[in-house]
């Protein structure tokens, strides 16, 4: 009945932890693989100017603006730490929540749907995705505040993680959405139980 969305996770899984342990291995045998390097610019799209210079011609009415965008071109080990942390948050997200829904899969497939170590581990991934995605976005933006420090003089780089802060609305809702499922689980679970019990 969970098919086929247990063998997608399970071999999109097996597929992520594969080819971050080979580019791991390549990092540490073959030159010029690098493995857990960031990327070390930042996009500051809350500054955008008129661009003098354009590759193309606007038509009359239209204008033309850039986004500065801040890239370190020989980057110092601080600056690579900075990068990665804008990166393997998410990373460890998605493997993290990939692997919880795993588990709450097999579980499910094993003991059925409407059981409590089912409504647990819903509740275990929504909350995954609820404050994980939050510390992700928070860790991500204070990282890109910090490289953009290092990259400008400018003040906008003081309070710049507020700007590329970004709410992750959509990993919010699905959170609290599996909040309420595993709430709704765990009923039926308990009405299973006592029906179980009178019969």
């Amino acid at each position: 009945m969970l098919q086929p969305l247990t063998g997608i996770v399970s071999v999109t899984l097996r597929i992520l932890l594969g080819t971050l342990v080979a580019g791991f291995l390549l990092s540490l045998f073959v030159d010029g693989v690098q493995w857990g390097s960031g990327d070390t610019c930042v996009t500051m799209d809350w500054s955008s100017t008129s661009a003098d210079f354009h590759p193309y011609e606007p038509l009359p009415g239209a204008g033309a603006a850039y986004t500065p965008r801040l890239c370190a071109e020989s980057p110092t080990t601080w600056q690579n730490v900075l990068g990665v942390m804008r990166t393997a948050p998410v990373t460890v997200l998605l493997i993290g929540g990939l692997y919880l829904l795993d588990r709450l899969l097999r579980l499910a497939a094993r003991e059925g749907v409407h059981t409590s170590g089912t409504a647990a581990r819903l509740r275990v991934l929504g909350w995954w995705l609820l404050l994980g995605s939050l510390v992700v976005e928070t860790a991500a933006s204070v990282a890109g505040g910090l490289l953009l420090g290092t990259l400008t003089d400018d003040e906008v780089a003081d309070a710049a993680w507020a700007q590329l802060w970004s709410a992750p609305y959509l990993a919010v809702l699905t959170g609290l959405g599996l909040l309420t499922f595993a709430r709704i689980v765990g009923a039926s679970a308990r009405m299973r139980d006592e029906l179980d019990a009178v019969v």
